[in-house]
């Protein structure tokens, strides 16, 4: 009879003591997560009473302390500051002497690589930069996110082994990202998520000034299936007027948006010609639409009739 194969632990990092730098919502999250995966959280450092209380939801007993006293206690040191904060902080750290030989230092910036860590590699330190793909609320909940979750992960070949088994710990997946490629890495997570909760916003207030008393009940199947049409087919699954090349409906789009919302036509116009461009560079957008499209969406205006002197566009 066989008996269950534990795991291979042989590359699973030492139990180790965690300290956070920046209780914003990310740090204490990813803190709880390591310690339920058995280390240990022994300092968090936090500014404003929304950190402070952060920290106390998610990392009860853990006393708040300075930045120099978190590197002090923890073995593994979390750097959850904004990115134009965080090569300040570590050339202020390591310039300090606060920074250990052999001590690991995370960062969480999806912006930078290991680099930005420098300054502190040169007095001992062991750079990670270890990047979740995902949006954080400061709650219990982004404890439970991290399952699946992806990690942009960079760090030097000999630190590698050790920064994705720390991914594995919290639950997530790592993904290598190289250093010369994280600022696009970043940029393309932004653009995805960070403008899909504008555009979600927007388009909820004209759906609340159209009447519609709840927006995001309807919203939500739409979304739902617009995002997973998306990620299973990319291009192939537009819709719409603008993949159409309903030129009509789109001009009426504008006409509306500018007597009711004028600070959405910008970015209406922006996404539609980008979606215009796209549609045509796929096959979906008819060349001969196309035209009448585009001088609508660089600010012309369409007289809603075919050549022939019909009605060109419904809806």
């Amino acid at each position: 009879m066989s008996t269950p194969q534990q795991p291979d632990t042989k590359d699973r990092p030492a139990r180790l003591t965690v300290g956070v730098v920046g209780a914003g919502r990310v740090g204490p999250a990813l803190a709880a997560s390591l310690e339920l995966a058995g280390h240990r959280p022994v300092a968090v450092s936090g500014v404003s009473d929304a950190s402070r209380r952060r920290a106390a939801q998610l990392l009860p007993d853990v006393p708040v302390v300075t930045p120099a006293e978190v590197l002090e206690r923890a073995d593994l040191v979390l750097l959850t500051v904004p990115d134009d904060a965080l090569p300040g902080l570590v050339t202020g750290l390591a310039e300090t002497g606060a920074v250990r030989p052999g001590q690991l230092l995370v960062h969480t910036s999806g912006r930078y690589g290991t680099r930005v860590l420098d300054p502190a590699l040169r007095v001992g330190a062991l750079p990670l930069a270890l990047h979740p793909a995902m949006t954080f609320t400061g709650t219990p909940v982004d404890v439970q996110r991290l399952a699946g979750c992806s990690f942009g992960v960079t760090a030097p070949d000999e630190l590698r082994l050790a920064a994705e088994a720390l991914v594995i710990e919290m639950g997530g997946e790592p993904e290598w990202i190289a250093e010369e490629k994280r600022p696009l890495y970043h940029a393309a997570l932004a653009l995805g998520a960070n403008h899909l909760v504008t555009l979600v916003a927007q388009s909820m207030e004209l759906l609340r000034s159209a009447g519609v008393e709840a927006p995001d009940r309807m919203l939500g199947p739409l979304l739902g299936a617009a995002l997973d049409n998306a990620l299973r087919s990319g291009d192939a699954a537009l819709t719409g007027p603008v993949a159409r090349g309903d030129a009509g409906t789109v001009a009426a789009h504008v006409d509306e948006l500018r007597k009711h919302a004028p600070q959405t036509v910008s970015g209406y116009l922006a996404m539609a010609r980008a979606t215009a461009d796209r549609a045509l560079a796929h096959g979906l957008l008819k060349p001969e639409l196309a035209e009448d499209l585009l001088g609508v969406l660089a600010g012309g205006t369409h007289d809603n009739h075919g050549s022939d002197g019909t009605e060109g566009d419904t809806p």
